[in-house]
């Protein structure tokens, strides 16, 4: 008797987590590890949201919700839609899952079909392509790279789209990249999506984490017409440092959304009741933690990136936003060290080989590129203090120097 259903053949246990575990349990053992891996800020959830649970407990506000969210969160989220993004909704196109992630993975189950296509422009988050295939669609995966800034051109969209397509997946700025699309980048973008019967899913969870004045544009934002096709996932994971709260929305369709509650209301039905008080605590609130966070952020940029550019074989762009570097390390594959691990190993992803040597004999975690769709390259988050980013970065330079002898 097979144990395992047979769509778990086409997915795969989340790298970045996975890393993740292994490097906290390095630690646990006694080891100086430098985690370069988890997608989650290292500060604090702002007092203010934390507060504000404590009071819904203390209120009784403990009970189950309906299951697309509380009312008062639902008019916090449409609020922040209309006044940051210029974007009007009514309730009954909101929800409230239990994390972003989950909100894309009821998005997905309840529209796409057998053999429906799903554009993902790579490198992309770990989670699209799998979340598609086990909502049964295909993932078609386009590829860029360092020299289009990772970012996906017109051309390449009307080329990738099909009869079959029926998804596009925007996320700017970018996990793994830190990539940010400028307002004439997505308006050259809007002017392929317009006119085709596509749905553009924008991710826009780094929306608050984005650097040098750079305007935040998503499609929906380009015009009615293209909002009316654009289903919009956000979370207060990423800019209030609530990673463990698991609150996520999304905005959109009606119909969409309805379907969504069906599935969400025989899965998990609703999200905690006091992470929904904080959640629209950190959305009506002080956001003057924001804004710290981001200065934090903001200097640690600039400080990997510089550190990174100095490693023999390195190229690394500096990213317009999120918390990740993602450089490019295809120059080590070169070296003699590199290659003898190749023979050695019969490894055939090398971003695996290299994070794998890297977490064993140096005590650093990175995620390997090929979980993101390039091999080429690593991820690493700097979403840690400076003194770990430099010891970090320090023993990468020292095992690249290793691998040239």
């Amino acid at each position: 008797m097979k144990l395992v259903a047979r769509r778990l053949d086409v997915v795969e246990p989340s790298p970045t987590l996975a890393i993740t575990a292994k490097a906290n349990q390095l630690k646990a053992s006694g080891l100086d590890v430098v985690g370069f891996g988890a997608g989650e800020p290292d500060f604090d959830t702002p007092t203010h949201i934390k507060d504000a649970a404590k009071k819904a407990m203390d209120q009784g506000k403990t009970k189950y919700t309906p299951v697309s969210g509380t009312v008062s969160l639902k008019e916090a989220i449409i609020r922040k839609f209309e006044t940051e993004n210029g974007l009007k909704y009514e309730k009954n196109q909101i929800i409230v899952g239990t994390g972003g992630k989950q909100v894309l993975y009821n998005f997905f189950m309840a529209t796409l079909n057998p053999g429906d296509e799903v554009i993902i422009p790579a490198p992309y988050w770990v989670s699209y392509a799998d979340i598609v295939r086990l909502a049964e669609g295909i993932p078609v995966i386009v590829a860029t790279d360092i020299s289009s800034g990772f970012k996906i051109t017109a051309d390449q969209l009307e080329k990738a789209i099909t009869p079959k397509t029926k998804v596009f997946i925007f996320n700017s700025p970018s996990n793994p990249t830190g990539a940010a699309y400028t307002r004439s980048d997505v308006e050259a973008l809007v002017k392929v999506l317009e006119p085709k019967d596509i749905i553009t899913v924008s991710d826009d969870i780094y929306e608050k984490i984005i650097y040098d004045g750079l305007e935040f544009v998503n499609p929906a934002m380009i015009s009615p017409k293209m909002k009316e096709k654009t289903f919009v996932v956000n979370g207060v994971s990423k800019a209030y440092s609530m990673t463990g709260w698991r609150i996520g929305y999304g905005a959109g369709n009606a119909e969409i959304v309805k379907n969504m509650d069906t599935m969400q209301g025989q899965s998990t039905s609703n999200a905690s009741s006091i992470s929904q008080a904080a959640a629209e605590a950190a959305l009506t609130g002080d956001q003057t933690p924001v804004a710290d966070m981001l200065k934090a952020f903001d200097k640690r940029r600039k400080l990997i990136v510089g550190l990174l550019r100095e490693i023999p074989g390195f190229e690394c762009r500096m990213p317009e936003g999120a918390f990740y570097a993602f450089p490019y390390i295809s120059g080590v594959y070169e070296t003699p060290g590199f290659k003898k691990l190749v023979a050695e190993k019969k490894e055939s992803s090398y971003s695996k080989l290299f994070c794998d040597v890297l977490l064993d004999k140096y005590n650093v975690a990175a995620v390997p590129g090929i979980a993101f769709g390039d091999d080429k390259a690593i991820r690493l988050s700097y979403a840690l203090g400076d003194k770990d980013i430099e010891k970090g970065v320090s023993r990468i330079k020292q095992m690249v120097e290793d691998l040239q002898k």
